[in-house]
């Protein structure tokens, strides 16, 4: 491979990485001096939650690309295996995110089998 090949690496780090990369180190700096208790950081927290709930069942429910191959009950299953394991394991997200991509992936292989 060339120099000239790895361009759109450069573009992602430049347009995606480094504007990201801005923001959340402001955010840090603006963030120090706050009480975690303020109403300012309990809604910024509902917020970035909703969000990420939202992101999240977006994926699941409409998804597109290869995730789309995949049956909705296979991706609804696996979700809510992955929730119940992060209960059960005194809300540890490693085992949630484990367990709910094991059973994804068990899922769409039963399913395209």
């Amino acid at each position: 491979m060339t120099l000239a090949d790895y361009w759109p690496f450069a573009v992602l780090l430049l347009v995606g990485f480094l504007p990201n990369e801005m923001w959340r180190v402001f955010g840090l700096v603006l963030a120090r001096g706050l009480n975690e208790d303020s109403e300012l950081v309990i809604l910024s927290r509902a917020l970035a939650t909703a969000t990420i709930a939202g992101v999240v069942a977006k994926l699941i429910l409409f998804s597109g690309g290869a995730l789309a191959l995949v049956p909705i009950e296979a991706r609804v299953g696996a979700a809510a295996l992955g929730f119940a394991a992060y209960f059960l394991a005194r809300r540890s997200v490693f085992v949630g995110v484990a367990v709910g991509e094991v059973a994804f992936l068990i899922g769409g292989y039963w399913y395209q089998g």
